[in-house]
């Protein structure tokens, strides 16, 4: 009888470890995916700020762009010559203020 209770009381010891560390397990599990969440969530509006970032730096690219072509006008010489360097066409008159 002695030798059916303590083999019944390691049964229940057993049982119990086997229970703990599947708590434990499951508690270690939990706060990891909380943790895989949150870096999921900052990713997502990492995500968001890179694409708005890409956005900004496309449009900025086309002005760019443009300013490029303008550059190599015709229009951007003569304004340039007329406003740096004061050159003017040979029929051109230049009124000043007093």
């Amino acid at each position: 009888m002695a030798n059916r209770h303590l083999r019944k009381r390691k049964r229940n010891n057993g049982r119990r470890c086997v229970s703990v560390v599947v708590f434990l397990l499951a508690g270690v599990m939990l706060i990891r995916m909380a943790v895989l969440y949150q870096k999921n969530e900052d990713y997502k509006q990492q995500e968001v700020q890179l694409s708005e970032q890409i956005k900004e730096e496309t449009d900025r690219q086309k002005e760019l762009e443009d300013y490029q072509s303008y550059v190599q006008s015709d229009q951007y010489v003569e304004r340039t010559a007329k406003s740096k360097l004061g050159l003017l066409y040979e029929n051109e008159i230049v009124f000043k203020e007093k």
